[in-house]
């Protein structure tokens, strides 16, 4: 049976491989095809949160199992997809490689990272197994905490679909601050590592000897493990979160303007709820059409898509609670930002 040290390029092409075919399959031809649907009809779908009604559901069993069920439904090719290279990174990737090319202390892991999250177009739970892979081969929190947030506040295929949906002043915005978000916050996390974690890592590098054995079976055990300690608690906080969506958006109509304290709240919420790629599109635009005010609509143009409760659940034992504090603190201000930037610009 091969092994990762007699057969590196091997394991590492088949790696590649199925992030290729699975990234084409799952993301890339389907988001070719439905952008030529948002250039012409100008929308990609109905909200995923409230449809077209100025009102979520009551909280109930049923509501949660009818968002959950929608929700699995948009994401569950990508989440097979990121548990599958998620645990290939660890299982089929020698060891020390990804500690040498995303594990530096500097601004040039934190690019790479970001960089690479670019072909990547998943949302924030579906890109959460391949961080956990990363930071177990030992990347650098910064690079991590970049390709993780890349993936979603820089999707090329959400930008042009919110070009044509939106706007592309609302595209432009997106960039800006995305940009200064992911790229930003993965070198504060970076910053953040002490002399003792970052020492301990180099250590873990410099000893650490391959594994023999069947790199299939390791890869096996891998990906059963990721799959049990994830995805149970991810669905019961995706249940949670659809049967309580009603609290944290309210009725919305033209009352909700571009108030501090709308925009802050709406910062929050986007910041805690779950919703699949791109789903921030569809979501906005019903709401500005029910006449809610920008401003708020800015706050989760930059809230909805990079974080959320199940996927910070599962990256707790990837960062410290104090990186991802410290991310959760910043994405509510970045949204706060392009709340006021919305109400004063469009």
């Amino acid at each position: 049976m091969n092994t990762v040290r007699s057969n590196p390029a091997r394991t590492w092409m088949l790696l590649l491989l199925i992030a290729i075919a699975g990234l084409f399959y799952v993301k890339w031809f389907p988001y070719y095809q439905k952008a030529f649907v948002a250039a012409n009809t100008h929308a990609i779908g109905k909200s995923i949160l409230m449809g077209t009604a100025a009102n979520a559901p009551d909280p109930s069993l049923q509501t949660a199992l009818d968002y959950a069920i929608a929700y699995g439904n948009a994401i569950w090719k990508a989440m097979v997809l990121g548990l599958l290279l998620g645990s290939g990174v660890q299982a089929l990737l020698p060891r020390q490689w990804v500690a040498r090319a995303l594990g530096g202390s500097g601004f040039g892991s934190v690019m790479a990272g970001g960089v690479l999250s670019l072909p990547g177009m998943m949302c924030t739970c579906c890109a959460a197994p391949v961080v956990v892979g990363l930071r177990a081969r030992q990347a650098s929190p910064g690079a991590s905490m970049a390709f993780w947030l890349g993936n979603t506040v820089l999707n090329p295929a959400t930008l042009v679909f919110m070009g044509f949906v939106l706007g592309w002043n609302w595209t432009v915005l997106r960039v800006v601050l995305g940009v200064l978000m992911v790229f930003g916050l993965g070198y504060l996390m970076n910053r953040l590592v002490t002399p003792q974690e970052a020492q301990a890592a180099q250590q873990w590098v410099a000893q650490e000897t391959e594994e023999e054995g069947s790199v299939f079976a390791r890869w096996l055990k891998i990906l059963g493990r990721m799959t049990l300690r994830l995805l149970p608690e991810y669905i019961v906080l995706v249940l949670l979160l659809g049967a309580v969506r009603a609290f944290l958006f309210p009725h919305i109509g033209p009352d909700i303007g571009n108030g501090i304290g709308w925009i802050v709240a709406f910062a929050v919420a986007g910041t805690l709820f779950v919703i699949p790629t791109a789903g921030e599109v569809p979501i906005i635009q019903a709401m500005l059409s029910l006449g809610m005010g920008v401003g708020p609509a800015g706050a989760l143009l930059m809230t909805l898509p990079p974080v959320s409760v199940p996927s910070l659940a599962m990256l707790l034992k990837s960062f410290s609670k104090k990186m991802l504090a410290a991310v959760v603190a910043a994405v509510i201000g970045f949204g706060v930002v392009a709340g006021l930037l919305a109400a004063a610009l469009f």
